[in-house]
């Protein structure tokens, strides 16, 4: 279904997110289950459907099991990227994220209220949101999925960002890329699952760079190529279908691997 979150703090304007729930949420007495925020590409829409396809076929599989799914909107204006940052020219859309959509998840869904059990995930535009929001909020996420995720915000217009969000300055753009969010410190907690379609030259290098950075941070990396998977479909499919499938048993929802 979908679902207005309220932009209480953010005052963010975002369209209705998509709400995904498992078997396992729609029994009498049904139990606390992991809470999954994701973020689609850009121009896209918070269409809950492709994981709900990847976690319907898992939960099958697991007496029922599945994340609890809010698919939020970081962008508002489909045509706009707001860089999932809070700036004068876009609105605030970290807040709106991190505070409102988290807030509005404890209040509202029967998750477990414990970040352990909380991912960020993301696909394209959506998957530099996570990562950078995995890099800047730890204390919130302890699971991050980037699917065929840009290197860092606004890396398609980096000259007009650097300009127009912040004015020239390339320090303070420096900051927030992802790759040196995760240099500046360790994140042993964190899980990490970096996807990429195989034939997708754009973004493999990025991706490669990204999950040997979050090595070298201390995350625990999965680094997998969808076959011939492009930028679009069965990219996403494919990076939902593997991120669980390492997920699962860290989320509780399956027993440990050997």
């Amino acid at each position: 279904g979908s679902q207005v979150i309220p932009n209480t703090l953010s005052g963010f304007t975002s369209r209705p997110a998509g709400i995904y729930l498992p078997p396992a949420a729609l029994v009498a007495n049904a139990p606390a289950l992991p809470l999954v925020i994701l973020l689609m590409g850009q121009p896209g829409s918070p269409d809950p459907s492709f994981i709900a396809a990847t976690l319907d076929r898992d939960a099958a599989v697991h007496g029922g099991l599945a994340p609890i799914v809010i698919v939020a909107d970081q962008l508002g204006d489909p045509e706009s990227d707001p860089l999932c940052l809070d700036t004068p020219n876009y609105g605030k859309a970290e807040t709106f994220i991190t505070q409102d959509v988290v807030n509005w998840a404890e209040s509202n869904l029967n998750i477990i209220k414990d970040p352990r059990y909380w991912t960020i995930a993301g696909y394209s535009n959506g998957g530099q949101c996570a990562i950078s929001f995995a890099a800047i909020h730890p204390d919130l996420f302890s699971n991050v999925v980037d699917i065929s995720g840009e290197e860092f915000a606004g890396s398609e217009t980096e000259e007009s960002v650097l300009a127009d969000v912040f004015h020239g300055d390339q320090a303070a753009y420096d900051a927030i890329k992802p790759l040196n969010l995760l240099a500046a410190r360790k994140f042993p907690d964190t899980v990490a699952v970096f996807t990429v379609g195989s034939d997708d030259t754009g973004f493999i290098p990025g991706q490669q760079r990204m999950a040997a950075a979050a090595t070298a941070a201390g995350m625990t990396v999965t680094y997998w190529e969808s076959p011939n998977g492009g930028h679009v479909l069965p990219a996403l499919t494919d990076g939902l279908d593997k991120a669980f499938a390492v997920l699962y048993p860290r989320l509780g929802l399956a027993p440990p691997t050997g």
